[in-house]
């Protein structure tokens, strides 16, 4: 165990060291370097602390510090400093007066009520951080990796004279990773909080990277909806030193679980804290609006680190969740709401980049709610939900990002024919969608083991918010499937200039989406299963093995198929009929009825009249806020002492 709390301690500073190397390190060289290798270093930690403890029940580290309880107060309050130094800046009422009002409770928490309450055991793992260690350090190494071709493209798209300030962009993803290992290896709940705030300053500063207009209105949407979060997440630091006296996160499971009404309002209050981290309606504008930063930033945000820190800590809240009505009940239908409504509102999209947002959120949404079950089935449900949306989405953001800069556009109606025009990244692309959706990938495995965790726990509104959702995810991803192998005049291929860098982290990614699926059996016996044993008594699988091997063999043999014939030439087309005779096959003109030439052309229906943001978007927020402020009335309610 020594070694695994020295690598615990590794995977905290070591990204730290590096994001203060790359601030004062300006040629593209060196960055080179100290980025692909501290990525490669920290993938392969995280890996070696994962393949150690297979299998391993929770284990608790003997360590707690003063002086990192005073840093982690240090730090939450120079947060809030410097969020009001831009609300100032940038005249930000709202941020100004959060970040105020969370550096007083901070203060107040910290030297009237916390002294005393000492966590003897400061760290800890279970299967469900290991899992998470593997995400991060895998895909968000590999993000940052990728960032280097994508960032390096990036700055010659700017004005000429424009800054370069990719030495401050490079060293916050790494702190991004940092914080989010303080967030999953943490069992002192202010140390957790200290990372929790960590991620929301960075993800701020990442989301206004160009600082033009638009990306500093959406940073600081970002910023006062995760603030609102950070309170939430306050109120249950100053609810846990008031009423069960303790900051362990593993103590407060367990009197969580055996005497539900001391905790509720704190359960309560960290749900709250992870909706908003998890972008959950109503507070899902902020990942929406994350869309105008480069697309490392939202591949960071949305598959490996911010957003998996909200649905972190609601899978390991779901255990209290079950015997806790008022949270459990809002955690569901925020997350089931949100799951529908959102996937009719990608349906809308042509941006890749908003679908991908869309869709984000609402598989967001379907982990949630799966916490909020909180049996062992939905549990085992979630994990796999996790894993495969963080390894698909992160690749399918990669590969967006590469085809905007090289055709130019992120609309899915440009994108007809990619698999002449980039052939490589076409085909990585759809092995991203398809495990998305399509039997017997991941994702649909996870589902089907949700649905009948709800059917199991009678959950009838889950049931159909997961039926009419899922008809809507079908139906957005098979219009992009289709505009790849659609019709384009004259395709050029144009992946030839494509970043060494880029196509290392996309064969990653598409390796990791592969591997996933085709050891789907393996990782649950070795990973999930141990964890779901270990909070419920049981393992929580409803799908028999035999079916699990049966999908992850089906899985290999369509990736086989997919990228079987890449590289070989050209198989000769055939001439194409449409409404007339072919005029120039290769240009995709025709003959039309009245002898004249026309440009073959195809577009998918987006339906904006019904399913448009407008539309929706209105409806999920108001009753999704409705839910979140009835569940804090219950809560506070009952609440013993209160009133």
């Amino acid at each position: 165990m020594e070694f695994s709390f020295g690598l615990i301690g590794f995977l905290i500073v070591f990204p730290l060291i590096v994001a203060a190397a790359l601030l004062f390190v300006r040629q593209e060289g060196p960055r080179r370097v100290i980025v692909c290798v501290s990525g490669v270093v920290i993938a392969l930690a995280s890996v070696v602390l994962v393949v150690m403890n297979l299998g391993a029940s929770c284990t608790l580290f003997a360590f707690e510090s003063m002086a990192i309880d005073f840093i982690c107060t240090g730090i939450s309050v120079a947060i809030a400093a410097v969020i009001v130094w831009f609300a100032v800046r940038y005249k930000n009422l709202w941020a100004a007066v959060l970040a105020g009002v969370q550096v007083v409770g901070t203060l107040i928490l910290e030297f009237m009520f916390s002294h005393g309450i000492e966590v003897p055991y400061g760290l800890y793992f279970d299967s469900l951080s290991l899992l998470m260690t593997f995400i991060i350090g895998v895909v968000g190494s590999g993000i940052c990796i990728y960032a280097l071709g994508y960032m390096e493209d990036f700055q010659a798209h700017e004005p000429e004279g424009a800054p370069d300030r990719r030495p401050m962009f490079f060293a916050l993803m790494f702190v991004f990773l940092s914080a989010m290992y303080v967030i999953v290896f943490s069992n002192n709940m202010e140390w957790m909080f200290a990372g929790w705030e960590v991620t929301t300053l960075c993800s701020f500063l990442l989301i206004g990277y160009t600082r033009t207009e638009e990306a500093i209105a959406n940073a600081f949407r970002q910023i006062i909806m995760n603030l609102a979060g950070g309170l939430g997440f306050l109120v249950a630091l100053w609810c846990c030193a008031l009423t069960v006296g303790t900051f362990s996160f593993y103590e407060f499971l367990v009197i969580g679980q055996n005497n539900p009404a001391l905790t509720t309002l704190a359960v309560t209050a960290l749900a709250f804290a992870g909706i908003t981290k998890a972008a959950q309606m109503p507070f899902q504008t902020w990942l929406l609006g994350a869309m105008v930063a480069p697309t490392p930033t939202s591949a960071l945000l949305h598959s490996s680190t911010m957003v998996k820190a909200g649905v972190f800590l609601l899978v390991k809240l779901a255990p209290v969740f079950h015997v806790s009505p008022a949270p459990a009940v809002m955690v569901m239908l925020v997350g089931g709401i949100t799951f529908a409504l959102c996937s009719f509102m990608a349906i809308s999209q042509s941006n890749a980049k908003r679908v991908l947002a869309y869709s984000t959120i609402a598989n967001l949404g379907l982990i949630t709610a799966c916490a909020g079950v909180g049996t062992a089935e939905a549990v085992w449900a979630a994990c796999f939900l996790i894993l495969f949306h963080a390894i698909a989405k992160s690749l399918l953001f990669l590969c967006v990002g590469t085809a905007e800069h090289h055709i130019g556009s992120r609309d899915i109606e440009d994108m007809d024919l990619l698999f002449d025009r980039m052939p490589r990244l076409a085909r990585f692309m759809m092995l991203g969608i398809m495990c998305m959706f399509i039997a017997p990938f991941g994702m649909l495995v996870a589902k089907w083991a949700t649905l009948v965790s709800f059917v199991d726990t009678g959950q009838v509104a889950l049931i159909l918010l997961l039926a009419f959702g899922s008809a809507a995810t079908f139906m957005f991803w098979a219009k992009w499937l289709g505009k790849l192998s659609g019709i384009a005049g004259q395709p050029a291929n144009v992946e030839v200039t494509v970043h060494k860098s880029e196509w290392t982290a996309i064969v990653v990614m598409a390796v990791l989406v592969v591997v996933g699926c085709v050891c789907l059996p393996i990782i649950s016996q070795l990973v999930v299963e141990p964890y779901v044993y270990s909070v419920f008594g049981v393992l929580g699988q409803d799908i028999a093995s035999t079916n699990l091997w049966i999908a992850s063999i089906a899985a290999a043999l369509i990736a086989i198929v997919l990228f079987a014939g890449l590289g070989r030439g050209k198989a000769k087309k055939a001439e194409v009929y449409l409404a007339g005779v072919s005029a120039d096959n290769e240009a995709r003109v025709y003959r039309n009825s009245l002898s004249g030439e026309s440009a073959a052309t195809s577009r998918n229906m987006y339906l904006d009249g019904i399913f448009g943001e407008k539309r929706i978007n209105p409806v999920g927020t108001v009753a999704c806020a409705i839910v979140i402020i009835v569940a804090f009335g219950f809560s506070a309610i009952t609440l013993p002492g209160l009133f």
